[in-house]
């Protein structure tokens, strides 16, 4: 929502400790997110089917609809039967100030998902990426992956906040790829008390994102490989890009193009999120994305890429 006067007019110094206001807003949008649903829609643009595993509310149908209709398999959410879907909700004041709440609600349930009957209604996962959610959820379905010999990447996002260093440890051992952005993987180490080489030791390779100045990916034994970003057309919102990278990343390493090729796959889908508002409001016309790639990372790439991206 947006409020077009501003916050600090509204609040009386002497009188915090009493706060009780009401926001007349001018406009209200309400648009589809979550990082799981945003990481699966951009692989299923990118012409892949995954699966989405989450918990949500009795109010999803008209979301698992949109998901369907974009490529994601939306057979293993599972529906809460006392609360609604999360959401996260936040006015924001004519200074860019905000008020801002988030409701778990079928979140916490999400502890209750357990990945091999998923594993057996499908044939087998690929690679499980534990995104953040309901922090006792992470830590189990990292478990269950290292228990059943599951490739799993960590991205533990905006819950390394609410996680201590031994919950962080235990979701990241043994993962495949860890994923964070250069905040994300100093908090890391604070929390663990490892260092970056220590941490390294335990995964298998280090994919940290650097903002405007693309990723770099750090393997053990390996060079550092290092990935700009595409020119950007406009600069809208930059609300959903880090999950549009992870799609891309995903898709890449999907595809068997390589930790380089797959870094620029995330960082084309990244910057067509950052021109639109919204996380899953941009759209993937493959001749378009094919002349950007190319012209971002040269001809060659964009050829590995074509023989994938779906029409």
């Amino acid at each position: 929502m947006t409020f077009p006067g501003r916050f600090a007019d509204q609040l009386v110094a002497d009188q915090l400790h009493t706060v009780s206001l009401s926001f007349l807003v001018d406009a209200l949008d309400v648009r589809r997110g979550g990082v799981g649903p945003n990481i699966c829609f951009g692989l299923g643009l990118l012409g892949l089917r995954p699966l989405l595993v989450g918990a949500a509310g009795p109010d999803f149908a008209e979301y698992r609809s949109w998901l369907e209709r974009h490529g994601v398999d939306t057979g293993s959410v599972l529906i809460s039967e006392l609360r609604h879907t999360a959401r996260f909700v936040c006015t924001t004041d004519a200074d860019h100030n905000q008020i801002a709440s988030f409701y778990t609600g079928a979140m916490s349930e999400a502890r209750n998902i357990e990945l091999k009957p998923i594993a057996d209604r499908v044939g087998g996962l690929d690679l499980v990426l534990i995104g953040a959610d309901d922090p006792e959820a992470m830590v189990r379905h990292t478990q269950e992956c290292r228990a059943r010999g599951y490739a799993f990447a960590a991205d533990p996002s905006q819950q390394l906040a609410r996680m201590d260093g031994d919950d962080i440890r235990e979701l990241i051992e043994g993962a495949e790829y860890l994923l964070t952005n250069e905040y994300e993987a100093a908090l890391i180490q604070t929390k663990t008390g490892w260092t970056a080489d220590e941490i390294l030791d335990r995964v298998g390779t280090r994919v940290t994102t650097l903002g405007a100045r693309g990723v770099r990916i750090d393997r053990r034994g390996g060079q550092p490989i290092e990935v700009g970003c595409p020119e950007e057309e406009a600069k809208v919102d930059p609300t959903g890009v880090g999950d549009a990278f992870r799609a891309g990343f995903v898709a890449g390493i999907s595809w068997e193009l390589g930790l380089e090729r797959a870094a620029q796959i995330g960082c084309m889908l990244a910057t067509l999120v950052i021109e639109t508002v919204g996380t899953q409001e941009y759209e993937l016309r493959r001749g378009h994305f094919l002349e950007r790639f190319a012209k971002a990372y040269g001809d060659t790439a964009a050829a590995e890429v074509r023989a994938h991206l779906s029409s």
